[in-house]
């Protein structure tokens, strides 16, 4: 028999829904919350607000897009954490009620290792390469940067990660000293094609083992801004490419020498990359170079599933189907939640 996955997202401003069956997607919707822009960032409260609006509708279309009803759904993976607890509620919420309406099993995922296990799905007529096990993951998003080893889809240890800011965080908030509309990554990404990367140099820090920090960057960053707009208030304005070429250089190399560190260390030579900073050209295209120059096997995942997205809770929720992984009515979102 078939079995059908609902996967239900609400870890921050993204609704989104999706329908997998036997691990490959079927339908994956999201709903973007633009009020977001205004602020500069998320607002906890309307974020929470707007999925409550946007949750039905999204859940709707996945399921017609998928050409199934209700009745088809096997069990319902929904993200418990980490993420907004308010946005998180919204989402565990549903998906409680829809298990007892449809008395049909509950799988709670931990958004991590979603991102991590987007790498398997699949899609009908379209062979994909994947990792095996065991792999190495670079795991970068807005909230995280870690290092992990993958030895199964649902056995996984961190053998590195930031001790402050996230490489995302530092991306958007270094965009926003630059006065850049949020999220500042991907425009900070899209000026880095036009500038010089070395124009500028900023401090890498120098942390032991596979663990990351980002804070000092983003520091000297607001720092050297400071000084140079006083000697030129138009100095952002007239240098802008090159400093986001730069900034982006400065991060992507912080990651890149991580991950040569930890093949070195662990003789694992399969990278998966993962994570809504997964998307950044930067990082891809230095991964590839080093992959190329190491021989490496180096598993890059598609666009539409580096971002926060509902077929990467199905795909999870799958595998944790399989084995009977099911959670109970009593279950409570987890604003904090590592792997």
């Amino acid at each position: 028999m078939p079995i059908t996955i609902l996967g239900i997202e609400s870890s921050c401003d993204d609704t989104a829904a999706a329908i997998i069956r036997d691990g490959i997607i079927l339908s994956n919707l999201i709903t973007n919350q633009d009020i977001h822009r205004a602020y500069g960032g998320v607002v906890p409260e309307l974020a929470s607000r707007a999925h409550q609006a946007n949750i039905v509708p999204v859940i709707d279309q996945a399921l017609e897009r998928a050409g199934i009803g209700l009745e088809d759904v096997d069990a319902i993976a929904f993200t418990k954490g980490p993420g907004l607890l308010g946005s998180l509620l919204v989402g565990v919420s549903f998906a409680k009620g829809l298990s007892v309406a449809r008395n049909i099993p509950l799988i709670e995922v931990n958004h991590l290792q979603a991102h991590v296990l987007a790498h398997f799905i699949r899609e009908k007529e379209r062979e994909k390469a994947m990792p095996e096990f065991p792999f190495l993951c670079l795991l970068v998003s807005g909230g995280h940067t870690q290092m992990i080893i993958v030895r199964d889809h649902l056995d996984m240890e961190v053998i590195g990660m930031t001790t402050d800011d996230a490489a995302g965080e530092a991306f958007d908030k270094c965009a926003k000293v630059m006065g850049l509309p949020y999220p500042g990554g991907p425009v900070i990404d899209r000026m880095a094609v036009r500038g010089d990367k070395n124009r500028f140099r900023f401090s890498k820090p120098s942390m032991p083992g596979l663990d990351f920090s980002f804070s000092g960057l983003k520091t000297s960053f607001l720092y050297f801004l400071r000084e140079k707009i006083r000697e030129n208030p138009d100095f952002v304005s007239e240098n802008s490419d090159d400093l986001a070429a730069s900034l982006q250089h400065t991060i992507v190399s912080i990651l890149t020498d991580k991950v040569v560190e930890a093949v070195a260390s662990t003789g694992i030579t399969r990278v998966a990359l993962a994570g809504g900073v997964s998307a950044n050209s930067g990082l891809r295209g230095r991964l590839q170079e080093e992959a190329s120059a190491r021989g490496w096997q180096l598993f890059i995942p598609d666009f539409v599933y580096t971002t926060d997205n509902a077929a990467m809770i199905a795909i999870t929720g799958y595998y944790k189907y399989i084995r009977s992984d099911f959670t109970g009515l009593d279950v409570v979102p987890a604003a904090r939640y590592g792997l």
